[in-house]
């Protein structure tokens, strides 16, 4: 193992990371003034009267969102247009200054309060690029307003799981030039709410590159350090002038965090993957994409190709001009929701027995990938191509397999095989990559069985295994 490699096995994730990841599917919420003026980005010109929702309704929202199996939601709180969906102190284009509740509403107060209430976390977007703010392209004048709407948004909304912050601007080469000061924003984030992560320009998740919904085969959450650098991200997840760039997916850079990528590479981190799609074509809500929402099946494909491919899923639900989640979505998270608990409805390998080629002593036992706690497996550090056998102990139909790594230890495992014991023989069913925090393997047919095989054919020093779950879909609607 070069240095390289030795480096890449001993990063580990923060505590921070690590809730973050395992909260695994959640919800971006565009709505502002763009939701009134048809646009998806706005020029902050609009005035705050034309922002009016009718019939608002945060708590339809958390209802909604959480009847689709997601575990918390993000509110774009300031987009690019600068109108803040809050009171602040800091600037009249705010909801203050609105219809909204007699111009005494506050929109993030109603989503944060819904969220508790409804057993969701809450977090928030705070555009860096703002076209209404005087002081954008003055340098430190703005900084010291991005700051102290940070401030606020901190420290009056209760608890904080995420601060998401895109590196859009699009100003172009004639338009203002603003220098973030981003390790003072971090510094006040840190400050404030030191267990949120700092998403996309930010030091602790990781865009995944598209807006499409899709991963890569290998989604490492070991990566070079360059990766986190705020000029490298905002020409990466911006394009002003290329409408279709964030949809596109073939240029992605396929490969991030294999033994190839990281060659020579000395300064890595801990950067795991965010999937940001949203459920229409479009951010912001739009009357003629009504007909557009993604069907279940994409849905489902977008799922088992983020949450179980070791990214999380951040999809984006925008409410309508009332104020409300329109319809057609409240009943696509509905039914997707239902959609997943017939797709993993319960755990086969519950009184299961499992057993290993090795074990590195004993409180590492192979029994431990079946036992709802932070027990793991993990074979001797000698062997170069351990196996786990699980034994249902009668022979038994499935069509799933859901794996989990220990990344407590890091990210080790670089590819994997399944199989099936067939009389004396075992089958191959499977051959992948990485595992990381999860790997949804999902198989086109049932396969009856008493024993499966897990071979790892590949890994960075050694292997660990966390859980493993069996499923069998449930036919019955």
């Amino acid at each position: 193992m070069s240095d390289s490699y030795e480096i890449a096995a001993k990063i580990v994730p923060s505590e921070r990371q690590l809730k973050w990841q395992q909260l695994e599917f959640y919800a971006f919420c565009h709505f502002g003034m763009t939701t009134f003026i048809g646009q998806e980005w706005g020029d902050g010109k609009t005035p705050p009267e034309v922002f009016n929702p009718t019939d608002f309704d945060a708590e339809q929202w958390a209802k909604a969102i959480k009847s689709a199996g997601m575990r918390g939601l993000i509110l774009t709180c300031k987009h690019h247009d600068g109108f803040c969906l809050w009171p602040s102190a800091y600037t009249e284009y705010s909801v203050k200054n609105s219809p909204f509740r007699g111009g005494k509403g506050d929109v993030v107060k109603e989503v944060s309060d819904a969220c508790r209430k409804y057993g969701l976390k809450f977090g928030v977007y705070l555009s860096p690029w703002d076209r209404h703010e005087p002081t954008y392209g003055q340098g430190e004048p703005y900084n010291t307003y991005y700051k102290n709407q940070l401030r606020e948004l901190l420290t009056n909304y209760g608890e904080i799981f995420c601060v998401w912050l895109d590196g859009a601007c699009g100003e172009g080469k004639n338009g203002r030039v603003q220098k973030y000061d981003w390790q003072g924003y971090y510094a006040v984030m840190r400050e404030l709410q030191p267990d949120a992560v700092i998403s996309i320009s930010g030091p602790d998740v990781r865009w995944i590159g598209n807006e499409a919904g899709v991963c890569r085969k290998a989604e490492w959450s070991v990566v070079p350090s360059w990766l986190a650098i705020n000029e490298y991200v905002a020409e990466k997840s911006q394009k002003s002038d290329d409408k279709k760039f964030a949809k596109k997916h073939n240029s992605m850079v396929l490969d991030l965090g294999s033994r190839k990528a990281i060659k020579g590479e000395t300064d890595l981190i801990w950067y795991p993957a965010e999937v940001d799609v949203s459920i229409r074509p479009g951010w912001f809500y739009h009357e003629k994409e009504d007909r557009k929402v993604k069907s279940l099946d994409k849905l489902f494909q977008i799922y088992l190709n983020s949450v179980g491919g070791n990214a999380s899923l951040l999809l984006n639900i925008p409410p309508d001009k009332t104020g409300k989640i329109h319809q057609i979505d409240t009943l696509t998270l509905d039914s997707f929701g239902r959609m997943l608990d017939r797709e993993f409805p319960t755990d086969l390998l519950q009184g299961a027995h499992a057993s290993a080629t090795s074990e590195i002593d004993n409180e590492h036992g192979a029994g431990n990938v079946l036992e709802a706690d932070e027990s793991f497996w993990q074979s001797a550090q000698d062997e170069e191509t351990p196996e786990l056998i699980l034994d249902f102990g009668r022979e038994t139909a499935f069509d799933s397999l859901i794996l989990q790594e220990n990344i407590r230890t890091g990210q080790q495992i670089e590819a994997f095989d399944i199989a099936i014991q067939r009389g004396n023989r075992w089958k191959r069913i499977g051959k992948y990559t990485i595992i990381g925090h999860k790997r949804i393997c999902r198989f086109k047919k049932t396969y009856r069985t008493r024993k499966i095989r897990i071979r790892i054919r590949s890994h960075r020093g050694k292997a660990t295994l966390l859980r493993v779950f069996a499923y069998k879909r449930n036919e019955l609607v």
